[in-house]
């Protein structure tokens, strides 16, 4: 059974680490499984045709090391390498592909949780010289959500990663359109992306909001929204049959922002940059609001 946290205004549905998602690509510890605001639900799903459901990233999922995982370059082919989150993968090129299922030897999982909160705690092992503890709470306060993220380095290499929330947002199912705008809070600098797919043209780009023309039947992706600046990045998406908005936002400054879309879904995606030394931490937050327009 997943654990639910639930108030007048917002549900969220939280699958326990072994419930459910069990592929190698995200993090296990609090997997936030679906969003309802007012009974409106405003996640999605990564895809929507004929694969294993245990597969596909849902909700607000969020990842480490996308590009490349901890300790994967110095790994030998048939040896195991961390993915935080979800454990130990073990290497089978010399490629990492995040599409990819790996063989897992799940991490150490606890939990507790009251009416307002639900806290996950992830404990590695050493390999390589590589450890870790990852603590993530989700707290529901009225009409937010609140995901607290502690991360210590408790082996005697350097950790040097990332992290993102994929953001699998629609309203009530409702299919991206002239319906969305996704508005950001810094300038968007299309010269500086570093891609750009927008095979249909259907997505129109302006200094501080994207909007569209109409339904994007293929896959759309930017990257490096701020143009490589370092930016106090926040984002703002807005429906205006449903007349819902959500926003994001965080406690750092980055300057990884991307975007990836399909018909039925919109992600925008913030990325922490993390270097954490033997025996140091860091904390980082992310802060999820939901509105009526």
């Amino acid at each position: 059974m997943p654990n639910i946290l639930k108030n007048n205004i917002i549900e969220l549905i939280i699958d326990f680490p072994l419930e459910h998602y069990n592929f190698s690509r995200f993090d296990w510890s609090g997997k936030i499984r679906s969003v309802k605001f007012k009974d409106v639900l405003v996640s999605s799903i990564e895809r929507t045709d004929d694969v294993n459901e245990r597969h596909v990233g849902k909700g607000f999922y969020n990842e480490f090391g996308i590009d490349s995982p901890l300790g994967f370059e110095e790994t030998k082919i048939g040896e195991w390498f961390h993915k935080i989150g979800v454990g130990l993968l073990k290497k089978d090129s010399h490629q990492y592909d995040f599409c990819k299922l790996y063989e897992i030897i799940p991490a150490a999982f606890t939990t507790k949780f009251s009416k307002e909160s639900f806290e996950i705690c992830c404990k590695s092992e050493e390999v390589n010289g590589y450890a870790y503890e990852l603590t993530k709470e989700i707290k529901l306060i009225e009409n937010k959500f609140v995901i607290t993220y502690h991360l210590k380095n408790t082996g005697y290499k350097n950790i040097i990663t990332d992290e993102y929330v994929h953001n699998f947002i629609a309203f009530d199912n409702e299919l991206i359109s002239e319906n969305y705008k996704l508005n950001f809070s810094f300038k968007l600098i299309p010269a500086g992306f570093i891609e750009t797919v927008n095979p249909e043209n259907k997505m129109v780009i302006e200094s501080n909001f994207i909007s569209f023309k109409s339904t994007p039947i293929q896959q759309f992706f930017l990257s490096n929204l701020s143009g490589g600046n370092f930016v106090n990045a926040g984002w703002e998406l807005q429906n205006k049959t449903k007349r819902i908005r959500i926003s994001e936002t965080v406690n750092f400054e980055t300057n990884k922002i991307n975007l990836w879309g399909w018909q039925h879904v919109i992600s925008p995606e913030v990325f922490f940059k993390i270097k954490i030394k033997p025996g140091e931490s860091v904390e980082w937050m992310r802060i999820f609001e939901i509105n009526q327009i």
